[in-house]
């Protein structure tokens, strides 16, 4: 079994990108962050036609995540947790997690908050948010110990140096301040493993790479794209890879595709 995550910056727009993707990649499950449309407005048929289900979730042209299967997708969940946290004026719970059961492998499209800067109340929201992600996961596995758990997304956190091209650019900035990366390692050790890093490791391996300034062939990226796998599921992980090539050409999304295949 092969999953991915994929954050696409408009499904809309990367219709035809991701459909030609999924015939190459042989892909049986994507989790895909960042669709920006409405539920009426999510281009499934072009899915279903090649045999895959969906669920998604989205507002407006903001946030919405997606999951794409064609091993099944049950006990679909819009939230993970009754106290996910809400943002806004007025406060509304943001498309930012689906989770679904797929082939027996419990997956979850996560999209975390960007933070936008360190005083400002999106970055207090995205600490709360991982917070109560990571309560979350911990009751799962209290609860099962075996269950198999795919925590798949755009965690917009660079949890170590050599996930940042630069990190003199980034001082005093979101995505890698220290309680930031505190968030990211109390998720893990609720009992999950980061099981791409071991195959595709660094430095200077990265998920995304700004539009501006040339910074895909200067090199300039982050790594912030993360599949993180309980115990039971990391153990059936026999490979994984960044599929940079999708970042090239004309239409690309500013991210790439990260992959893991499953014994």
């Amino acid at each position: 079994m092969r999953i991915a995550t994929w954050n696409v910056n408009s499904i809309r727009s990367r219709i035809d990108r991701v459909t030609a993707w999924l015939e190459r990649s042989d892909v049986d499950v994507l989790a895909i962050q960042e669709t920006k449309c409405r539920e009426d407005q999510f281009p499934g048929l072009e899915l279903s036609s090649m045999g895959y289900e969906y669920a998604h979730v989205g507002l407006n042209q903001w946030n919405g995540v997606a999951l794409i299967s064609r091993v099944g997708l049950e006990d679909v969940a819009t939230s993970f947790a009754p106290d996910q946290p809400l943002f806004g004026d007025p406060e509304v719970l943001e498309p930012r997690a689906v989770g679904a059961t797929c082939g027996g492998v419990r997956v979850w499209s996560l999209y975390v908050p960007n933070g936008r800067e360190l005083d400002h109340a999106h970055y207090h929201y995205k600490l709360a948010w991982l917070e109560s992600l990571r309560t979350r996961a911990a009751s799962w596995l209290a609860e099962d110990p075996d269950a198999q758990i795919a925590l798949t997304g755009d965690w917009n956190i660079a949890p170590e140096d050599d996930d940042v091209w630069d990190m003199a650019v980034f001082e005093g900035k979101t995505h890698v301040s220290e309680p930031e990366r505190q968030a990211f390692r109390d998720v893990l050790e609720t009992g999950f493993t980061d099981v791409v890093r071991p195959h595709a490791p660094g430095p200077g391996v990265y998920t995304y790479w700004d539009y501006q300034q040339l910074a895909f062939p200067k090199k300039r990226g982050l790594r912030i794209d993360f599949v993180l796998a309980s115990q039971a599921l990391a153990a059936r992980v026999d490979g994984a890879f960044i599929d940079r090539e999708e970042r090239k050409g004309k239409g690309a999304s500013d991210h790439a595709p990260v992959v893991v295949d499953l014994a």
